[in-house]
């Protein structure tokens, strides 16, 4: 069955228990009701015809939202595909997407690997209004940028919060996949902080099962209210048959990357000079803690580092950054990796099962010397 049936046939059910319930606790009409029923039934000709069934829609909610999802075509020239050191270059011309994130400066977040070869960007509305867009700025760690187009009136969409979803919670995924007009999937939140999948440096991405197709990439993910929860990005294991799985951006920290490449003009991705594990057998039998721990452990701290000013020791378990549970080691990397040169990281860890909080201020990157 389609997952489309399946959903609806699913809410039909729900449905249809609620309402034999409320059969159970309401008592039946008696004589004098159904024949004063069966009189206004052959009056007015709906005598014997069965009750007319209402499905759910989300129509009315993507009519708010979809003109906000736009198509992002590039041209531009990129390597030539093979392993020979002197690679020539070749043509592009793609086609992706992109959510309008600041209507009122024209600003448009997309993915940086669609606009990464990119000479020319040009957008195009649902209502048929084409620009050329400019580069604000980019962060490939996080495969997010931003362009810029000069229009006015342009439409705008909601934010969420992606930080309250749930596994479970059905979702919509809208954009122009295979160069075809805007569509949109459904599906559910099928994982939360998926990492190590080997897309980019920084991973903390939403899994669904609402089909994410070449050309999807940098389009919407969003909630049954219509806010958006998530950039679409990636999916893995796709077949003839079969969408894969896919995998979004969290909005909340999509919002970080773009507010930082639009104020600063650039990432400048600073560090703490410190090396983070999960907490295997092996690395609390290595700094000789006794499991299981509570989250990701120091195994490291640079010489000289920021972490060592502040006074984070190998064998320190990290629980929290912030107000955030550390949930494991890529997470609490990739939290780290938001935060500029300069700002303050509180950390939450436990030395000799003792917590305690040490601020330490983002640094400079410099070359790794010796580690204690």
């Amino acid at each position: 069955m389609r997952r489309q049936e399946f959903m609806l046939a699913t809410m039909n059910r729900i449905f249809a228990a609620i309402a034999l319930s409320v059969v159970a606790i309401v008592p039946p009409p008696g004589p004098a009701a159904l024949a004063e029923e069966g009189r206004a039934g052959a009056e007015d000709g709906t005598a014997g015809a069965a009750p007319a069934e209402t499905l759910p829609s989300f129509a009315p909610i993507l009519k708010k939202i979809t003109p906000a999802v736009v198509k992002v075509e590039i041209r531009g020239r990129a390597p030539a595909p093979g392993n020979s050191r002197r690679r020539e270059m070749r043509e592009i011309h793609e086609v992706g997407s992109g959510v309008v994130y600041d209507p009122s400066q024209g600003l448009i977040i997309t993915n940086h690997h669609v606009i990464d070869h990119a000479d020319e960007i040009t957008v195009t509305l649902i209502d048929g209004r084409v620009f050329r867009a400019r580069r604000v700025g980019s962060d490939p760690d996080f495969d997010l940028a931003l362009i810029r187009v000069r229009a006015d009136n342009l439409p705008s969409i909601p934010f969420g919060d992606s930080s309250k979803l749930e596994v479970g919670d059905i979702v919509l995924a809208i954009g122009y996949p295979a160069n075809l007009a805007q569509s949109v999937t459904s599906g559910i939140v099928g994982g939360l902080h998926r990492t190590n999948v080997g897309i980019e440096q920084h991973e903390n991405f939403i899994q669904t099962d609402a089909a994410v197709y070449p050309g999807n990439s940098g389009g919407a993910l969003v909630d049954t209210k219509g806010d958006l929860v998530g950039i679409n990005t990636a999916f893995i294991g796709s077949t003839s048959t079969n969408p894969g799985v896919g995998f979004a951006i969290p909005v909340n920290m999509s919002r970080i990357i773009a507010d930082q490449i639009l104020k600063y003009g650039d990432i400048r991705r600073g560090t703490l000079g410190i090396t983070i594990e999960d907490p295997t057998p092996a690395v609390l039998r290595d700094l000789k803690l006794t499991g299981p721990q509570q989250g990701p452990v120091i195994t490291k701290v640079d010489r000289g580092s920021a972490g060592e000013r502040a006074g984070l020791k190998a064998g320190d378990v990290v629980t929290k950054i912030g107000e955030r549970e550390a949930i494991n080691a890529p997470f609490l990397r990739t939290r780290i990796a938001l935060l500029r040169i300069g700002e303050t990281a509180g950390l939450t860890v436990l030395r000799d099962g003792k917590p305690m909080t040490i601020r330490a201020v983002i640094a400079e990157r410099q070359p790794r010397t010796s580690s204690r």
